[in-house]
């Protein structure tokens, strides 16, 4: 085994966070983070959409370096510093020494994939970081044979299922990819059942209040392939192509094929079939084409040694080194805030999270000048309801009263009370049988020159409910 290149890796890592912490605070929070503020405020072992890990961070990271996009991204940073590290870690287990290290950190820093879910905290961010952590210890498992090795994987799955239950896809392919080609001698280790009751045993405060609450998950991973499964399985080839970047293709195209061919690393040939594998379950299920992103990462990191072998001639060099610079620019265009906001059209095609970070003020700004239409005698029995999450938290977070909604994990810390009768300014669309007298009051504009989701979102002051609020809310509540 080859001495961890601290040194060189480190310097990676350190320009990495420098970067990230810079441009943390431009533009302001995204949808989803305005959201985990406020599943944060509401601790809980699940949420609608989700375990509770993510949120779980999102609190303790403005709770000590506060609530602000700046403090809430230092979890962010740390979770993508520490995938850099795995990685290049990762690229050790497969024979690399200080060069495919170095390598493989620099690519994982850079990777658009990387870059965007490191500059904002998603659960996506700590699904990269979890992937990366599973299979190093997946990895040192085949490649030692040693069973022991079943308690770390154990443990990485079960506080992975805490986060995101796509883990299970990336244990079911790999699984898959053991018994085909091996080796699975690993298979009948007697500390397999130990791994797995570990992983179930940390699975299982999020597994029991999933199912105490009739699977919400389900409900919204089934909207998912309902309404984006054709899209995503059109996009899903071009996109795999994109999510580390064009430049980096070759890396992990010559990292599978290194797998499958190298003799000395026959032990881990099952991860060059794990990945089709996944793609397979992905496309059969309709799931999102960044699901797999992180798969990219390891095989970008069997993929250094030879990409540097190739590298070894100056004129191949000299050629690489334009593409290169392109693409490590481009990954961070895309990624970080680092255009004006009034800039960021051609961003958005590429990358829409962008957008989703800016005009939460000037949102707010537009619901409270409706809200202040509202008599002031009748305000304690009013309410705001808003459609999706991102609205909500933006303006919960923002200091206004009687905020609610019917979107994910807003469902169950509603409805307002019944005694909240009076008018209710509704954020987006709805329907008559929900609310009476309703008037169009404004139609927002974030006065930036940004199209995201909220931009022409009609926001309309009603006398009030159509029904009492518990019996209306069920069908307020929406799972996508």
């Amino acid at each position: 085994m080859k001495r961890f290149a601290w040194g060189p890796v480190g310097l990676v890592v350190a320009a990495q966070v420098l970067v990230l912490t810079l441009v943390s605070g431009r533009y302001g929070f995204h949808r989803d983070e305005l959201y985990f503020l406020a599943a944060g405020k509401r601790l809980a072992w699940g949420y609608t959409d989700q375990p509770p890990l993510t949120p779980l961070l999102a609190r303790l990271s403005t709770d000590l370096f506060g609530a602000t996009p700046s403090g809430m991204r230092v979890a962010a940073t740390l979770c993508a510093a520490a995938t850099v590290v795995l990685l290049a870690l990762v690229a050790r287990e497969f024979g690399g020494g200080r060069g495919p290290q170095v390598l493989t950190a620099a690519i994982t820093a850079l990777a658009a994939f990387v870059v965007v879910n490191g500059h904002m905290l998603s659960t996506t961010t700590v699904d990269v970081l979890v992937w990366s952590a599973l299979g190093l210890v997946i990895l040192r498992l085949l490649r030692t044979g040693d069973g022991r090795w079943w308690l770390a994987t154990g443990a990485v799955i079960g506080i992975g299922m805490e986060n995101k239950w796509l883990v299970v896809l990336m244990v079911a392919s790999i699984g898959l990819a053991v018994l085909a080609v091996g080796p699975r001698t690993v298979l009948f280790s007697g500390w397999l059942p130990v791994g797995l009751l570990l992983a179930l045993a940390l699975a299982s405060p999020g597994l029991v209040w999933q199912m105490a609450h009739d699977l919400p998950m389900l409900s919204v991973a089934h909207g998912i392939s309902v309404d984006d499964g054709a899209e995503n399985r059109i996009l899903f080839v071009p996109m795999q192509l994109l999510y580390l970047s064009p430049v980096v293709v070759p890396v992990w195209v010559a990292g599978a094929l290194r797998l499958w061919r190298d003799p000395e690393l026959r032990w881990a040939r099952s991860v060059a079939v794990a990945y089709p594998v996944l793609c397979v379950l992905l496309l059969l299920l309709g799931g999102k084409p960044y699901y797999s992103a992180p798969f990219l990462l390891l095989l970008a990191a069997a993929g250094a040694e030879p990409c540097l072998r190739w590298l070894d001639r100056t004129w191949r060099r000299a050629m690489a080194i334009v593409p290169a610079v392109v693409g490590a620019a481009v990954s961070l265009l895309v990624g970080l805030p680092l255009l004006p906001v009034s800039a960021l059209g051609p961003v958005l095609a590429v990358n829409k999270e962008q957008g989703e970070q800016a005009g939460w003020p000037e949102l707010t700004s537009t619901v409270t000048r409706v809200w202040s239409e509202i008599p002031e005698t009748q305000r304690s029995i009013a309410v705001i309801f808003t459609r999706n999450y991102g609205q909500a938290g933006a303006l919960e977070y923002y200091g206004l009263p009687a905020v609610y909604s019917g979107h994910m994990s807003f469902a169950d810390w509603g409805p307002p009370p019944n005694s909240s009768y009076g008018p209710v300014v509704v954020v987006g669309p709805h329907r008559p049988e929900w609310f009476a007298g309703c008037r169009e009051m404004a139609v927002h504009d974030n006065g930036l020159g940004v199209e995201n989701e909220e931009q022409g979102v009609k926001i309309s002051l009603c006398t009030g409910p159509s029904r009492q609020w518990s019996s209306l809310w069920p069908e307020l509540r929406r799972f996508y």
